[in-house]
């Protein structure tokens, strides 16, 4: 089970060409080059998903739940799990939060990584790009709209 997050935009926008390969990775789901498949799975074909020609979703990710505990120490959990118990409706609400659980991330990392899941399903590192890259998704969309599926 995974936190998906995603920012929707009212005009959709072109979506960017990608490889189309996903694989699960430190509890992620995450984009690799056919290269980076290539090199890990040698002489297997990928899944490749095919990519609409326009999307209102301009930014989606996700990470695992297992890092719930660690967002919850650093004030990250509401904003990343719960926007709407917050009242946040739009990105540019996000960013300041995002701010202030970042920050929190880089200052306490010995503290927090202690929080990393006994299973290995996750990590400090994730949360903290995972934080980081919504954060840039936040800025450069900032009248889109949140909305999450935990």
């Amino acid at each position: 089970m995974s936190l998906d997050v995603y920012l929707e935009v009212e005009q959709a926008e072109p979506v960017e060409q990608t490889s189309g390969i996903f694989i699960r990775r430190d509890g992620a789901t995450v984009e690799i080059t056919r290269e980076e498949w290539d090199r890990l799975y040698p002489g297997r074909k990928p899944v490749v998903a095919v990519m609409e020609q326009e999307s209102n979703i301009v930014y989606s990710s996700n990470i695992t739940h297992n890092l719930g505990r660690m967002a919850g120490e650093c004030g990250l959990y509401k904003p990343l799990w719960r926007p709407d118990e917050m009242g946040i409706k739009k990105a540019k609400e996000l960013i300041r939060p995002l701010q202030d659980g970042l920050a929190q991330l880089n200052s306490d990392r010995d503290r927090l990584q202690e929080f990393n899941p006994e299973n290995g399903w996750g990590d400090y590192n994730g949360l903290l790009q995972f934080t980081a890259q919504y954060l840039a998704a936040c800025m450069r969309w900032p009248e889109a709209k949140v909305s999450v599926s935990r």
